[in-house]
């Protein structure tokens, strides 16, 4: 049996540019949960997000991941996690198509199941053929979700997820979080749209200044 809890930190340290952005954090998320992640800008989100994807080391604490220790062993979850930051993480020269087929050959993704993420975000047809560079931003957000999708991961980590879609996009991924969780997935997601993410989530997490404030 898999164990319930996915991501465990007690008092963690994380420190960026020479900053404690984590300052001492205890978070933990249950397999499946969908969990909200607010505070203000600099309170750390960000930051936990990324040390849940092993790219930031704890070096303070205890942090656990999919069960494996991160302050050890960062490099292990990394292909079982998958983080959507500010970014998109595209190849701005490949196309919107080759950047999907990258994701779909690393994790042995069907043909099937590449056409589908890139239907569903709408980036199909023509649009599919043209380089990342010339995207719009919502068009660039509509590829990463794709990538996204496509990679199946256990753990997905979405910073401000619905940053640069219109009304129709942002229920599409409300839509897909909720599919992915059903499936088995669990999901982290840090957002401003605080109205919008809690109907999504079973908790709230409030940061501020590298800590835990609340739970809700």
């Amino acid at each position: 049996m898999q164990p319930t809890r996915v991501i465990d930190f007690v008092d963690a340290v994380a420190v960026y540019n020479d900053y404690p952005a984590l300052a001492g954090v205890t978070f933990s998320v249950d397999r499946q949960e969908i969990v909200l992640l607010q505070g203000p800008n600099g309170a750390g989100k960000t930051t936990l997000l990324r040390a849940c994807a092993g790219l930031i080391p704890v070096v303070r604490g205890s942090a656990h991941v999919l069960g494996v220790d991160i302050a050890i062993d960062r490099e292990s979850i990394r292909e079982r996690v998958g983080l959507l930051g500010h970014q998109n993480g595209l190849f701005a020269e490949l196309t919107i198509a080759e950047n999907v087929d990258f994701w779909s050959t690393v994790v042995g993704a069907t043909r099937a199941e590449r056409d589908a993420a890139m239907q569903r975000m709408s980036i199909d047809g023509k649009l599919a053929n043209r380089r990342v560079s010339e995207l719009s931003a919502g068009q660039k957000r509509r590829c990463a979700l794709a990538c996204l999708v496509v990679r199946r991961a256990e753990i997905w980590l979405l910073d401000e997820p619905h940053a640069g879609l219109d009304a129709k996009g942002r229920d599409e991924i409300d839509l897909i979080l909720k599919e992915a969780a059903s499936a088995g997935a669990t999901i982290v997601v840090a957002s401003h749209e605080v109205e919008r993410a809690q109907q999504l989530a079973s908790r709230t997490v409030s940061l501020v200044a590298g800590h835990v404030r609340g739970v809700s």
